[in-house]
């Protein structure tokens, strides 16, 4: 049982990804067949050149063709709820029902790691939680439950704060959608430093689509967040 900190790895991209979006988008425009598209002989410096005008035109729908595949440990059960509510991705979560949790990990939010009192509360609570979890996994096995039964209900005490691994894939428009959200400086500070290392991620694989992703005022060269919320990074709307 401890803390634990975020690892986010790239699992697989789409191979030859620029040809992809490429030949998708000429398709909408061309009589011709889009596996023939693919296989010609255009170099991909004129392919690229090309896909970054269909991003800057903001037809997005041949983004959909590309996706990218990552690993994720070190996050907490609050983060994944929010990762889930984008609904144009797939995922494969570890399960409390399968994983026994008999000396889970968590995360501490940075508040409550610079404040020595708020700490030792939170980490005992861990503990004690802890405690609890085991005590129910014992008394459920002594009736007889098997493993899966005993987690599936002894899971029910754990915290938000309990680490979770998890494998996403998004396709790039999703990313796009996800990063201009997610990387905003409102965003919760947890899926906010998991958004940018995916972007970071994304940028250097696909700089042509991902070079200028990231929060909203990114792409607007304005905060639409208000005065109250904004970080200061680009003018207010208007202004």
């Amino acid at each position: 049982m401890g803390q634990v900190k975020l690892n986010v790895q790239l699992l697989e991209s789409t191979t030859d990804a620029i040809s992809v979006i490429y030949a998708a988008c000429r398709q909408c425009y061309s009589q011709q067949f889009a596996g023939d598209i693919f296989n010609n002989n255009i170099s991909l410096a004129d392919k690229t050149a090309f896909v970054r005008k269909v991003v800057a035109s903001g037809h997005d729908s041949p983004l959909e063709h590309v996706k990218f595949t990552f690993a994720v440990e070190g996050v907490s059960r609050a983060l994944t709820h929010q990762l889930v509510r984008h609904r144009m991705a797939s995922y494969s979560q570890q399960s409390q029902r399968y994983v026994q949790e008999s000396n889970f990990e968590y995360i501490v939010p940075p508040s409550i790691e610079t404040d020595s009192e708020l700490k030792a509360e939170f980490i005992q609570t861990m503990r004690d939680i802890q405690l609890s979890y085991n005590k129910l996994l014992s008394r459920f096995k002594q009736k007889g439950k098997t493993g899966e039964q005993a987690n599936q209900d002894a899971r029910f005490v754990l915290p938000q704060a309990a680490e979770t691994k998890i494998v996403l894939t998004m396709n790039c428009r999703e990313l796009l959608h996800f990063f201009k959200h997610r990387c905003c400086i409102r965003a919760q500070w947890e899926i906010r430093a998991l958004a940018n290392q995916m972007l970071a991620m994304a940028q250097e694989k696909l700089p042509c689509i991902f070079k200028n992703a990231g929060a909203k005022c990114e792409e607007l060269k304005y905060c639409p967040e208000g005065e109250k919320f904004s970080c200061g990074k680009y003018p207010l709307r208007g202004k």
